[in-house]
């Protein structure tokens, strides 16, 4: 490490061409300039192709956690690029030219009314607390401000407010709060987490 500037001795800078970098100091990185919000197994991903992950000194791992598809599927990968080269994003406040179908073959795949894709996991499961509160208050009769959600303890959705008022984790949840009342395992106010 160069101690003046804190960045590893053959780190390019942001603004120059990237260089070839260690595991150690792609970690060092992230420690100084990333927020702690999480704690990493200390591999680095520097490709992956299916199941496989290589990290920047060509270690291969089998990666067991994050993708169902598997790493730059072809099919996947491939219309990534097409629909990027034609248009790369567009919020919901506009109809595209996509959606639509998608949301009709999802539907009709799962045998649903209706499709609201999420980005995250997160988003989903905030989207989720408001529809079951929806669902309570126009189907259920539950009066107005009165629904519960109730979540099993020692689980882990993510980081917002809402997913966190789910949570029993002391690291996500110290200095948080207030969270969000009638939310998480003990919503039920029965003097202990539902387990």
């Amino acid at each position: 490490m160069n101690e003046v500037s804190k960045t590893p001795n053959n780190a390019a800078s942001t603004s120059g061409q990237s260089e070839n970098l260690s595991s150690k100091d792609i970690m060092t990185l992230e420690h100084l300039y990333g927020a702690h919000n999480y704690h990493p197994l200390p591999i680095v991903f520097d490709r992956a192709e299916g199941a496989k992950v290589w990290d920047p000194e060509g270690r291969v791992y089998i990666d067991m956690l994050a993708v169902n598809q598997g790493h730059c599927h072809p099919k996947i990968r491939d219309a990534l690029v097409e629909q990027a080269q034609k248009l790369t994003l567009s919020s919901r406040a506009f109809y595209n030219s996509v959606f639509g179908r998608f949301a009709k073959k999802v539907t009709e795949m799962f045998g649903y009314d209706m499709v609201l894709p999420m980005n995250t996991g997160a988003e989903a499961v905030e989207t989720a607390i408001k529809l079951a509160r929806k669902w309570a208050y126009m189907r259920k009769g539950v009066p107005e401000g009165k629904a519960l959600i109730l979540s099993a303890s020692d689980n882990f959705h993510g980081r917002t407010i809402g997913v966190i008022s789910m949570s029993t984790d002391p690291e996500s949840r110290r200095d948080f709060g207030p969270f969000l009342e009638g939310v998480g395992p003990d919503a039920a106010k029965i003097g202990h987490p539902i387990r």
